[in-house]
């Protein structure tokens, strides 16, 4: 069996590349937000985050994901090396990185700490969960919550001391948030009866933190129904009563036995069994869902970060491994006792790679542009710029969260069949991260559900403005590439899929508009297909654009090879990826009807 390999999790230099040659993260230093920052600081956070994840979190992975956490006695124990790894993240700042200092937080910027982040969710993404999904909930009060309930529970969760879920599912809603059935009464003193069950929430109870507070999505009584009757509210799993914690009638109804991510347990609950789980609303009533949105698509972001992170430290799990393992000999060697070539040799196993690195720092390149874009949106001198960064990443977010966990998830794969009969086995790392893959294209809304968004709600509002701007950087960055010299033809293609994505949304939303919503939609999927090879094709266009300039500058060293791979990379998405566009346009366009007319019998 193959000794274990050194796996870096993320490449430095592609880091280093997004964050300074191709964003200028530096330039948001001129911000007032950031301008207690520079590149020094922003360096010292990655190269922390970095440290942490090479050093304790990976090292953590495989124990974690081999002992999952567990239920004794109505708790969940969470693994050993957790105990570890939790005050590990607090001390980092994982929780508060990007929230101002007047809450703990160290106020960077989203896009810096995203790439910090990628280490840490590439090592072990279960041990990250934590600390993202409690920067959620405490970013939810920060926003929405009057100061009474943020002094209750914002600022310990913001300290680590206490850690946050959202509990929006329910057994017999799934995705549908509009039959969310959990209850609310007032009791008078400004709390709520809470009453209900949730499934699917991540993190909801361990032995890591003092308590656990629960961003709930319930009904007061007598709300509206659907999604206008929903509010939120702060449920902790233990109240404080005359400076104690007590219990707060919320229990762990079960376990889910989920296929990765073992190490952040996903839990059944149930609320006030005994008549006593009180909740404290947040905001306004009957607003939750649109509160909740706000950590919804930080979470969307979020989970398509987790994607890439993990089809990142596979792919370079793959690379070591083809680079050192010998099999076979080169077509044109004529001596069978000739010496073995390693893997990489092999054309099969380089298109393998190439693909891998394509999805990987592909999806990279979109996550970093998103969160700039998230950053402008909040940050911006001017209000037209933080409009048009507001447009772009609502346009943006359903891409985000599910090219990186569709394309990675074959990324993943490829990692695998690179390793051979050992890939498909339970001792090497592969098999694992690629169980880890498959849940980030089902949870914060499967691809359907997002296609669906991306198509029948953000790409069409305001008349196509997102689209608009969207294809202002697609136009900016094919210009670029025309000055620095990369081959007109990927040029054009790229061009011509902006064209082509404008034409398709042009059509189907009249015919939206002329009531055939059905039609419209029939291949919503197929358009989040076509948008998502489109937006990766204008990065990898950019990508191109930086790496034929820094080596028409004379790049020296290991840069050279570095461009030189960005390069191949361009052309292999350009040339394999973007002649798919053509096909999912006229799918679209066509309204081809296979499923759509295909009777429940014919199944």
């Amino acid at each position: 069996m193959p000794a274990p390999l050194e796996n870096p999790l993320v490449r430095d230099r592609d880091v280093e590349l997004l964050l300074h040659e191709m964003l200028d993260v530096s330039a948001l230093c001129r911000l007032p937000a950031f301008a207690g920052h520079d590149r020094e600081t922003f360096d010292m956070y990655v190269a922390s985050a970095r440290r942490l994840a090479r050093e304790v979190l990976f090292p953590a992975f495989k124990p974690m994901d081999e002992a999952p956490a567990r239920l004794e006695g109505g708790r969940i124990v969470a693994h050993a090396r957790m105990k570890e790894i939790w005050p590990r993240l607090v001390e980092l700042g994982a929780i508060s990185a990007t929230r101002p200092a007047s809450v703990g937080g160290a106020a960077l910027p989203i896009t810096v700490a995203a790439m910090a982040h990628a280490y840490l969710m590439a090592a072990n993404a279960s041990a990250y969960g934590y600390a993202g999904l409690t920067n959620g909930a405490a970013h939810l009060l920060e926003a929405f919550a009057d100061e009474p309930v943020k002094r209750a529970f914002m600022d310990r969760l913001y300290r680590g001391e206490w850690t946050g879920t959202m509990a929006l599912t329910e057994p017999q809603a799934g995705s549908s948030l509009a039959d969310v059935t959990t209850k609310a009464a007032p009791r008078g003193d400004g709390t709520y009866a809470i009453t209900g069950a949730k499934i699917f929430i991540s993190g909801a109870d361990h032995d890591l933190a003092a308590n656990v507070v629960n961003m709930t999505l319930a009904r007061v009584e007598g709300a509206p129904a659907g999604i206008k009757g929903i509010s939120l509210f702060a449920v902790p799993r233990e109240r404080e009563e005359h400076g104690a914690l007590v219990p707060n009638d919320v229990h762990v109804a079960g376990v889910i036995h989920k296929i990765g991510w073992r190490g952040l347990p996903s839990l059944a609950l149930s609320f006030g069994d005994q008549g006593d789980c009180r909740g404290w609303l947040v905001g306004e009533p009957h607003r939750g869902l649109a509160y909740m949105f706000q950590m919804m698509n930080e979470a969307r972001i979020m989970v398509g970060l987790n994607a890439a992170s993990t089809a990142s430290v596979a792919y370079h799990e793959a690379l070591a491994y083809a680079r050192m393992r010998p099999q076979g000999r080169p077509a044109y060697a004529k001596d069978p006792a000739s010496k073995q070539v390693p893997i990489l040799a092999h054309a099969d196993v380089r298109r393998m790679l190439l693909r891998q690195k394509a999805i990987v720092e592909g999806s990279f390149a979109l996550l970093g542009f998103a969160s700039l874009q998230a950053d402008l949106a909040e940050h911006a001198a001017e209000g037209a710029e933080r409009a048009r960064a507001r447009l772009l990443v609502d346009a943006l977010t359903p891409i985000a969260k599910s090219f990186p966990a569709e394309w990675g998830f074959e990324a993943n794969a490829l990692a695998v069949q690179i390793h051979g009969g050992y890939g498909y086995s339970s001792e090497q790392l592969p098999e694992a991260w690629l169980r880890e893959q498959k849940l980030n294209s089902i949870h914060e809304g499967t691809t359907g559900i997002h296609g669906l968004d991306l198509l029948g709600r953000r790409i069409v509002a305001g008349g196509g403005a997102a689209l608009g701007a969207l294809g202002e950087e697609i136009e900016t960055a094919a210009r670029r590439a025309e000055a620095a010299g990369v081959e007109g033809a990927w040029i054009a293609a790229v061009r011509a899929a902006s064209g082509t994505l404008a034409s398709v949304t042009a059509t189907l939303g009249q015919r939206g508009l002329a009531g055939d919503v059905e039609g419209m939609l029939l291949h919503s999927t197929d358009f989040l297909s076509l948008a998502s090879i489109t937006v990766v094709g204008w990065l990898w266009l950019w990508q191109a654009s930086i790496a034929k300039s820094a080596l028409a500058r004379g790049a020296s060293g290991d840069d050279i090879p570095f461009y030189e791979g960005k390069l191949h990379a361009a052309q292999y998405w350009i040339a394999t990826e973007l002649p798919k566009t053509e096909l999912l346009a006229r799918l679209c366009v066509e309204a081809e009807s296979s499923y759509a007319s295909m009777r429940d019998a014919a199944f």
